[in-house]
């Protein structure tokens, strides 16, 4: 009877001691879904634009700013700009878009789209039209899925400046992890410039978690950096690179001031934020510090 029941067992699929002979990731062929489009193209229409104007400027930008204590860095920098250009920022707090929104130039702000995650700000038709009609958003995969077709590409050529954040997902401890070569191959293959951008603080005052901000109008920095344009031979690895530098020099110009930042830079010692090795509940508590300086450090001292 043993005999019979082991050939039956086999006869089935499996071996002699019940298991399948299929490997578990062996899967069946499925075809690949067809390329998804979310509706937000009404987010840029005129009627819609006026109404985006009138929300940031008289509700989103003063909310944020009654919050936070937000010191705006490097605008200086931004002069020049006119055309298209893609801003590349960390991204550690839902209060990251609002800061660089309320703190752009008005002829940067009113044609900025933001990128956000298609499958948190794009999983439901009530938060969809939220996030396209407040921020001009427009749906990014992050986990290499080619279900959903980029828009970023025409969003450049019909005059509209991007706000990209290359980590692809708020930090869960407040330090920085390394940038996706996803906005640097955009700025090489359509040949716009990229501004980088920093923001601290912002974790500490809302972090992963928190629906708002901290009271006590916590301190927050929005810096940014020169325009980067790519160069003709650069490739978009290259070009990361260049970006990954600049962003690490802008948060060393926060904690120790433009001369030693720079100094930092020519001396090589420069690298993103990344966490260190250490527990997670001290990575945590040290990005949860407030920021202590009210103005950065200066290269010289006070006579």
């Amino acid at each position: 009877m043993g005999l019979i029941r082991d050939a039956r067992v086999l006869l089935r699929g499996r071996d002699w001691r019940g298991r399948s002979r299929t490997p578990r990731s062996a899967v069946e062929h499925q075809h690949p879904e067809p390329a998804r489009d979310f509706p937000t193209g009404w987010a840029r229409t005129p009627a819609v634009n006026n109404t985006r104007k009138a929300l940031q400027r008289a509700l989103l930008t003063p909310l944020t700013w009654s919050q936070t204590r937000p010191q705006v860095e490097g605008l200086d920098r931004l002069e020049s700009v006119r055309g298209p250009v893609v801003l590349v920022a960390n991204h550690s707090s839902h209060l990251d878009a609002p800061l660089i929104l309320g703190s752009l130039p008005r002829r940067l702000a009113d044609r900025m789209a933001v990128g956000a995650a298609a499958d948190y700000f794009f999983d439901a038709r009530w938060r969809a039209a939220v996030t396209a009609l407040v921020f001009n958003a427009f749906p990014v995969e992050r986990y290499r899925s080619r279900r959903l077709r980029s828009l970023a590409p025409d969003l450049l050529a019909r005059g509209w400046s991007l706000l990209l954040f290359p980590e692809g997902t708020r930090s869960e401890d407040g330090w920085m992890s390394n940038l996706r070569l996803g906005p640097a191959h955009l700025c090489v293959t359509q040949q716009v410039p990229a501004i980088p951008v920093v923001l601290r603080g912002t974790y500490a005052a809302m972090p992963r978690g928190r629906n708002w901000p901290l009271p006590g109008r916590p301190r927050v920095v929005v810096r940014y950096g020169t325009p980067l344009i790519p160069g003709g031979e650069e490739d978009a690895r290259k070009f990361n690179i260049r970006l990954a530098t600049s962003i690490a020099q802008l948060w060393t110009e926060d904690e120790l001031g433009w001369y030693r930042s720079m100094r930092k830079e020519a001396d090589g010692d420069l690298s993103l934020p990344t966490a260190p090795p250490v527990a997670a509940w001290r990575r945590i508590w040290e990005s949860s510090r407030p920021l202590e300086h009210p103005d950065p450090p200066r290269a010289w001292p006070r006579d």
